[in-house]
Order: C-alpha cells, then structure tokens, then sequence
C-alpha cells in the first residue's frame, strides 16, 4: 500500500498515490500539544494519537475508543534517529514496530525487526512537508499514519529549516 499525507491548514490528508482518493483525514483537536483524530472518510474515528511530553524527543499514545494502545516513543533525534512503536493492537496483539533513519527523512519502517515499508519526507513546491508511506499489505492496518504524524512532530521543523 502506498499512501500520501499532506499537511493542509489544521488537519492532514491522507490518499491512496494509486487511485488518487482521500482515505483519511487526521485532524488536530485543542491547543499546544493537542490531540489528532484519525477519521475514515465517514468521519468516523478510528483512533487518537496524543503527545503527552513536551520534551525534546517526544512521546505519544494512540488510542482506541478511549483506551491506550501504543506508545511512540522518539528515542533519538540526531544521531541515527529513531522512532519506537509498542503495545498492542485492538484484537490484543503484542507489536513493535521501529522507524530508523539516517538523515532524519527518510525511514525504515521496520516490524518486530524486519523491514516492512518506509516513511519519506518530501518538501513540496510550496515549502510544504508531505509523507510518503509505503508498507507490505499485509502489515497494514488503519493506525499506521499515525506513524507519519509521529515523524512529523518530531523531525518536521529539523526537516523545514535544512
């Protein structure tokens, strides 16, 4: 599966780069840090993503139907940076999935250490950052964009200023 994720205003699109169709939109909910709704097209919300330290290298929670079920954790910014996935998922799964990268834009996706797919870091003719997630169909499922917002808040302005 291939996806795009665009920043536009307050909220993030995500599109299938195949067809060319709004799959989600992740919307940003309260001030600061925030909260980030992961929506299908029905505006159903499928999950939350919510920053909850405000410290150089940040972490995150995703939740499900108000329960938490993964941490994002940034475990480095500069040297090697690295993003830490865990918990489990909604049918009760233990996962891991790390996100490793050389120049802080372009990451591995990786899943219980083996590689699966990759978050890119584009700069638009705008001077906008936009995601290009790419990962093994059969390890997708609907909270990995959430993976790219992660990467975002994290990288985005080291990605912006270079």
């Amino acid at each position: 599966m291939e996806l795009m994720i665009t920043l536009k205003g307050s909220k993030y699109t995500v599109q299938d780069k195949k067809q060319g169709r709004t799959v989600y939109t992740i919307k940003k909910k309260g001030f600061g840090a925030g909260r980030y709704l992961l929506l299908d097209p029905s505006n159903y919300q499928l999950y939350s993503l919510v920053q909850v330290t405000e410290e150089r290298k940040p972490t995150f929670i995703i939740s499900h139907n108000d329960s938490s079920i993964m941490t994002i954790s940034c475990k480095s910014l500069f040297l090697d940076p690295t993003i830490i996935v865990e918990g489990r998922d909604i049918n009760g799964n233990v996962m891991k999935y790390a996100l490793v990268s050389k120049d802080h834009k372009n990451f591995e996706l990786q899943k219980d250490g083996l590689a699966c797919g990759s978050v890119r870091t584009e700069l638009t003719v705008a001077k906008e950052l936009q995601y290009d997630v790419v990962i093994e169909d059969k390890i997708f499922d609907d909270y990995i964009p959430l993976f790219a917002i992660a990467v975002d808040l994290a990288f985005g302005e080291i990605n912006r200023n270079i």
